[in-house]
C-alpha cells in the first residue's frame, strides 16, 4: 500500500549534509533514528549519570533509559498534537513521529560522565580551546565523529531537519562574554548556516535568549519531552534514594514559605501525601499523561517560511503545568543536587576528569604525543591534527565519551599504583 507523501515537509527538510544518493525502504527520519540506535555513542548512555551513578542501585534512571522515556514521551506529544480537534494537521500535513523520536533518542548524546558537573568540569578545562556544551556536543557527533575513521570523520550524514530536532541553541562560543552553556562550538558555525540555508539569521534576532528560543517544532516537542521527563523521573528517582522525604520536605516549606503561592503549597503536599501512601510512583506516571496534554500549538510567522514549514509552529505549555515542572525542578535542585553525597560525588569527579585532562593536555596538545596513552585509533587521530584547538577537540571527545566507570578505570590507570589491568586496551 503507497502511503500519501506528508507534505509538512519539503525536499529542503530532507537534504543532507552530504549529497547521498541511496534508496531505501525506509524514509529519510527513519533512518536518522536507526542510525543514532546502532551507535556505540547510544549504547554508551547506559553507563552514564542522570542523577545519581549507575550502579548504585537497579532502579535509578541512567541517560539512556532516560532518553528512551523521553522518546516516548515526545512521540506521544508528536501523536497528540497531530490529533487535536482544531489542529492545522491532517494525514497528509503532519509532524512526523519519527523526527521526533529520533530528536528524543539522540538528545543527550553529548552528554559526558558524571552529569552536569562533567560537563562544567569539561567547559572549564576548554576555554581555551573553544569550551564544551553537552548540546554542542551532540551536533559534533551526529556531523563529525559516528563512525569515523582515520581517513574519514564524516558523522552519520543527518538530514536538515534532524540536526535542527536536535539543536536548541543557536549561538557560537566567542558570542558569548562569559560562555558558560547554551552554545555551539565555533566551528559550527557552518552547521547553523547549512539549517538555515545561508540566511543571515543573526539580524533577526535582538538577543541571545531570542536567537536560542527559536527552535522548529520538533526541537520544542524534544525539549518539553525532556523537561517532562527530568521534572517528574527525577523526583520519583529522589524519593527511592530518600533523597526527598516527608521531613525534609516540611523543612524545605519552612525555609521557601515566602516564595510560594498556595498552588505551589498545594502540589508539594500531594507530593507529601503521595509519599506517605507509598504510591507516588504511578501518581508521578499519570502525571506524565497530563503534561503531554496540556500541550497546543500556535502559528506564528518567521523568516524561514519560505523554506520550511517547521518554524512555522509555537509550542504552548498550560501554565499550571509549566509551573509544576518548574517547581519540580525547584525542589530537585535544592534537595538532590545540593545534597551533600552529590557535592562529594561531583568533586571527585571534577577531580577525575581535571587530572587525565591535564596529563593529556601535556601529553597531546602541549606536547607532540610521545607517549602513547590513549588508545591507537585517538592516538593517531591526535597526532595527525596540526592544530592545538583540533587535538584538544580530540582530547575532549575521549574524555566526554566515556562511561562513568570506564572514566573510574581510566583514573585508576593512570593514578593509582596499586591497580592494574591489561586489558582495557585490548
Amino acid at each position: 500500500m503507497t502511503k500519501m507523501k506528508n507534505s509538512f515537509y519539503k525536499d529542503f527538510d530532507f537534504e543532507r549534509l552530504r549529497e547521498s544518493n541511496r534508496t531505501d525502504y525506509r524514509t529519510p527520519f527513519q533512518i536518522d533514528r536507526d542510525r543514532v540506535i546502532h551507535s556505540s555513542e547510544f549504547r554508551r548512555l547506559q553507563g552514564k549519570t542522570q542523577v545519581f551513578l549507575p550502579g548504585e542501585s537497579d532502579y535509578y534512571r541512567t541517560r539512556l533509559t532516560h532518553s528512551i522515556e523521553v522518546e516516548q514521551i515526545g512521540r506521544s506529544i508528536c501523536n497528540y498534537l497531530n490529533n487535536l480537534s482544531d489542529s492545522p494537521f491532517d494525514e497528509n500535513y503532519y509532524i512526523d513521529p519519527d523526527l521526533v523520536e529520533s530528536s528524543c533518542l539522540g538528545h543527550d548524546l553529548g552528554h559526558p560522565p558524571f552529569g552536569h558537573a562533567g560537563e562544567r568540569t569539561l567547559n572549564n578545562l576548554m576555554s581555551e580551546y573553544g569550551g564544551f556544551e553537552g548540546n554542542a556536543q551532540t551536533l559534533r557527533l551526529l556531523t563529525e565523529v559516528f563512525y569515523r575513521s582515520q581517513d574519514d570523520r564524516r558523522g552519520m550524514n543527518p538530514t536538515r531537519a534532524f540536526i535542527d530536532s536536535i539543536l536548541k541553541y543557536k549561538v557560537i562560543y566567542k558570542d558569548y562574554d562569559n560562555p558558560v552553556n547554551h552554545f555551539v562550538y565555533d566551528y559550527q558555525e557552518k552547521y547553523l548556516d547549512f539549517v538555515f540555508a545561508g540566511r543571515d539569521y543573526k539580524d533577526q534576532f535582538h538577543s541571545i535568549k531570542e536567537a536560542n528560543d527559536f527552535r522548529s517544532i520538533e526541537c520544542q516537542i524534544m525539549d518539553w519531552a525532556d523537561d517532562t521527563a527530568y521534572a517528574i523521573n527525577d523526583i520519583v528517582d529522589s524519593v527511592s534514594g530518600r533523597f526527598i522525604t516527608i521531613q525534609k520536605l516540611d523543612h524545605w516549606l519552612i525555609d521557601n514559605e515566602t516564595n510560594l503561592n498556595s498552588r505551589q503549597r498545594d502540589i508539594i503536599e500531594d507530593l507529601k501525601k503521595w509519599i506517605g501512601q507509598r504510591n507516588y510512583k504511578p501518581k508521578f506516571g499519570s502525571l506524565i499523561g497530563d503534561f503531554i496534554l496540556g500541550c497546543d500549538i500556535k502559528e506564528r510567522k518567521t523568516f524561514m517560511d519560505d523554506f520550511t514549514n517547521r518554524y512555522k509552529y509555537k509550542l504552548q505549555i498550560d501554565r499550571a503545568l509549566q509551573e509544576k515542572a518548574d517547581l519540580y525542578k525547584r525542589i530537585a535542585v535544592d534537595l538532590v543536587f545540593t545534597s551533600p553525597p552529590l557535592h562529594q560525588m561531583e568533586f571527585k569527579a571534577d577531580e577525575m576528569i581535571e587530572r587525565m585532562f591535564k596529563v593529556f593536555e601535556q601529553n597531546y596538545i602541549a606536547g607532540d604525543a610521545k607517549i602513547k596513552l590513549l588508545p591507537d585509533f585517538t592516538h593517531y587521530l591526535i597526532k595527525n591534527e596540526k592544530s592545538v584547538e583540533a587535538r584538544a577537540r580530540i582530547v575532549c571527545d575521549y574524555i566526554s565519551g566515556m562511561t562513568d566507570s570506564y572514566a573510574l578505570r581510566i583514573y585508576k590507570r593512570l593514578f593509582d599504583p596499586n591497580f592494574s589491568s591489561l586489558t582495557d586496551f585490548v
